[in-house]
């Protein structure tokens, strides 16, 4: 009986080798401690009778559901079973992962899903379907309680897709993985288009494109070591803090400390890598980057300051020098708030020359869209700290975290620029009779030019300006970001901060 439930028949189990995947169990034994997992519902089966249903019932459902730990917290996880019905979703496999769903929630654990199957099973009918609503709801009632993770190994189609999207986290492998709603045929069917499973919804289209996924593996083991790794930075639920690594911080400058204060160049329009303010923050270097290939343009991940998780956010000088743009602002604002519920405090580093101007943007949403990061920072109730790099101009000064906005720490660097736009611009616009003037004249326009913008940088534009009308807190030394960083966040565990009653705001969607 033991060996019959758990092992899938031998030429299944051959099939999903060769296709480069591991079984539903052994992901759930590679995901978890050695010998932790406790398994519910092994013999359940299904009870269908149509389509000769009846002579194919396998211990299981096709779907392996239970507790266990990894390193050591515990958490619950369901891995749905290729081998057994292609992974279709039937009645009893729904039953068995809202049972699970449900046992998350119960005790406050995280739950972990990984799927692998072809969407509803045909021969159950509606049956089959009243199980994805059941599974939404406890998706949704999960959702800022218990952190809820989906690992995407195979396909996952139809309303199946829609699970993992109301999840925290989802993370593909490639080659391996698609999400889609309609697949490669139905399309060629309805719109003519042509596109392979890969390009519609593989894992790196969902990465790279869509946005839908946080990290894209190079394989089965790299994507459950990427969640293993993640779930060192979160809390079991939304009632405790993440777990507090034992570790001592000197804050004695070190030579990445003291190489921050040549970082940012003396160009303002040359870039630098703001990984390497964020890498001499965090403990050891050690930062979890999540959608690195979304929205490059901005930066959001963990990290640990003084062995505390926090979260961070930081535009990104390297890509599209910075600025915010649809996807940016909505990956951030994502960001923010899946911290926020989490107890997880926010660093946000800024240099952001603005919203990024295009008719495109304008059509596609970017009032509505850029408005979700003002509001996810507006309402956070967590820690706040925010860094001012370089350029802090117009509208996106404000969204990144600004005092005003929340931020419970301001500090900027002396190369801060915080201003309604750059010198340059504001010149050419207040001062531009004056010039058009000396043209006229036959004087030096250049100079004078300058020479304006010299005389608009000394009087608005750098952070002392800012600091001496309190919107700023310290104008501090790069080396010194570190130190003040870990002052702050000692500072700020006891802050306590509360919302008005609400049933719930109307973030703009």
């Amino acid at each position: 009986m033991t060996a019959a439930i758990d092992t899938p028949e031998a030429a299944a189990q051959e099939k999903q080798h060769a296709r480069g995947k591991k079984t539903a169990r052994e992901r759930v034994e590679l995901l978890l401690d050695e010998g932790s997992f406790v398994e519910f519902d092994a013999l359940t089966r299904h009870r269908a009778t149509a389509f000769n249903m009846e002579m194919n019932r396998p211990f299981g459902d096709g779907v392996v559901t239970g507790y266990g730990t990894v390193d050591g917290r515990q958490v619950a996880v369901y891995s749905q079973d290729f081998t057994v019905f292609g992974g279709s979703l039937g009645e009893i496999h729904g039953h068995k992962i809202t049972k699970v769903q449900d046992f998350a929630l119960r005790t406050g654990v995280p739950l972990i899903g990984i799927s692998d199957g072809g969407g509803a099973r045909i021969q159950e009918g509606v049956a089959a379907l009243t199980q994805f609503a059941e599974i939404f709801r406890r998706n949704v009632a999960a959702s800022g309680v218990i952190p809820q993770i989906s690992i995407i190994l195979g396909p996952s189609a139809g309303g199946a897709v829609y699970s993992p999207a109301l999840t925290d986290f989802i993370v593909m492998a490639d080659g391996t993985s698609q999400m889609f709603i309609t697949g490669p045929d139905v399309i060629k069917s309805v719109t003519g288009e042509e596109v392979t499973f890969e390009d519609l919804g593989g894992g790196l289209t969902h990465n790279v494109k869509s946005g839908v996924a946080h990290y894209l593996a190079d394989n089965e083991d790299d994507a459950i070591e990427y969640v293993q790794h993640l779930l060192q930075f979160l809390p079991q639920n939304n009632l405790s803090d993440p777990t507090v690594w034992d570790l001592e911080v000197n804050l004695e400058l070190s030579d990445g400390d003291l190489a921050l204060d040549t970082l940012v160049p003396d160009s303002d329009n040359q870039p630098y890598d703001m990984k390497t303010v964020i890498e001499t923050v965090v403990d050891e270097g050690d930062f979890l980057e999540v959608q690195p290939l979304f929205a490059p343009n901005i930066v959001v991940g963990f990290g640990h300051v003084e062995g505390h998780s926090v979260g961070i956010v930081a535009n990104q000088p390297l890509s599209m020098a910075g600025t915010l743009d649809i996807n940016a602002a909505e990956k951030a604002a994502r960001f923010v708030r899946t911290c926020d519920a989490f107890n997880i405090p926010v660093l946000t580093f800024v240099d952001v020359p603005g919203f990024l101007p295009g008719v495109d943007q304008e059509h596609q949403g970017i009032i509505r869209r850029g408005a979700k990061l003002i509001y996810a920072y507006a309402e956070a109730t967590v820690p706040l700290i925010t860094v001012i790099t370089r350029k802090a101009y117009g509208g996106a000064y404000i969204v990144m975290a600004s005092k005003q906005l929340g931020a419970d720490i301001n500090l900027a660097w002396p190369t801060a620029q915080i201003a309604v736009m750059g010198a340059g611009g504001a010149v050419n616009i207040l001062s531009r009779r004056a010039l058009a003037t000396v043209k006229e004249q036959g004087g030096d326009v250049e100079a004078e030019r300058q020479s304006l913008i010299d005389d608009y940088d000394d009087r608005l534009v750098n952070p002392y300006n800012a600091a001496d009308k309190g919107y700023v807190d310290a104008v501090i030394e790069p080396s010194q970001t570190r130190a003040q960083i870990v002052r702050g966040l000692r500072a700020l565990r006891t802050k306590r901060a509360a919302l008005p009653p609400k049933k719930h705001g109307n973030i703009p969607l």
